[in-house]
Parts: structure tokens; sequence; C-alpha cells
């Protein structure tokens, strides 16, 4: 009974959102619930983190969470991807050179940075969870591909040589990176990223372009 006045009071309290004035109410909620879940992912490590946990910090009912998200492992992700890029958005500096250089410093500050260890946890278990694998291939590997895919586009007709694979470019941009955090067999810095990056522009590049 304890536990259904609860899960009562919490539904009672978002429809009180919904009705108030201010942004509706799913995007309160969800917001808060992200909030809640980039928290206890932070706080319990992936492999501790629950719906529960997350509903209990965010103030609302773990049936609103599900009726969201399929599973922990998608709402988890979310919270992640959003923070994620706002703080660490996609280049767009006009020169196809500095935007490789960027994208992959940017992506060793992840690994390397305070969110890092909860970011290789999710590499790790989507190795063999299958909810896990779909949430990072969804919420985090397609929208980023494609975010790469769309800014690296631009260049296409003045910078690049004709016929380049932009999935192609993709692979080799991120794959090393992807290698170091499963294999770990040397340290990753910002001149590393420089030289990969290096080596890309010098396999993609127009012979003109500098």
């Amino acid at each position: 009974m304890a536990a259904l006045m609860s899960t009562l009071t919490k539904d009672s309290g978002e429809e009180l959102a919904h009705r108030g004035r201010g942004r509706p109410r799913d995007e309160v909620v969800r917001g808060r619930i992200l909030s809640a879940a980039l928290a206890v992912l932070e706080d319990l490590g992936f492999a501790n983190a629950t719906n529960d946990a997350i509903a209990e910090r965010a103030g609302a009912s773990k049936a609103t969470i599900y009726r969201w998200w399929p599973n922990k492992a998608a709402v988890l992700m979310e919270a992640l991807s959003e923070a994620i890029t706002q703080e660490l958005p996609f280049p767009d500096t006009g020169n196809l050179r500095d935007d490789l250089r960027l994208q992959l410093r940017n992506f060793i500050k992840l690994l390397t940075g305070r969110r890092g260890r909860v970011f290789k946890a999710f590499v790790a278990a989507a190795q063999t969870d299958l909810d896990v694998s779909e949430a990072f291939r969804s919420v985090w590997v397609q929208p980023r591909r494609a975010n790469a895919k769309a800014i690296l586009e631009r260049y296409r007709n003045d910078d690049m040589r004709e016929g380049v694979d932009l999935d192609l470019v993709m692979d080799c941009l991120y794959g090393p990176l992807y290698y170091h955090v499963m294999v770990r067999h040397a340290p990753i810095s910002e001149e590393y990223a420089d030289a990969l990056a290096d080596l890309i522009f010098d396999a993609i590049k127009k012979r003109d372009c500098k």
C-alpha cells in the first residue's frame, strides 16, 4: 500500500507539472529523469544503477520511466549522451583538418575525463548485453556518426578528393580510439589525435587542400 501511495503521489505531482505554467510536463519530467539518471550513473556506476534509484532521485514514478525508455540501459545512455553533447559539441571550424583534429581531441577528452569511466563501462557491457548494445548503437553511435558525417559532407566538393566514402572515414576516425578502449595497449593523448587526424586528412584531401 505504501508503495502504491508513493507511486500515486509521484504521478499526481507529474500531472500538476503538466497543468502549471512553463514548459510542457513531458519536457520537465524528462529533464528531471535524465538529470537523475546521470547522477545515479556517476554515483553508482552502470552495473549498480537501477530504474528504482533513478525514479527515487527524480521524484517520478518508475512507470513513467518505462513509458519513455524500454530499459535502464536506454535511459542511462540517453542521459550520458545528452551531457556529453552539451559539453563536447561537434566542431565546425570551416577547416577540414581542424575539424578532424578537434573531433578526435574531444573524444579523447571524453575517454580520459570524469565521464570516461562510465562511458567505457557502456562500451564493455555492449559486447555481451543486447539491451546495452542496442541503446549504445541507437542513442550514441548512430546520431554521433550522422552529425559528424553531416559536417564532413560540407567539405566534399571543395576539400575532399572525389569518391571519398564518409562512412569509411567515420570508421577510420573513431575505430582506433574504440580499439584503445577495449585493448588499452597504450595511452592516448592530443598528440595521438592530431597524428591520426593528419593521417586521415592526407588520405581524403584534394591535392591542393592544406
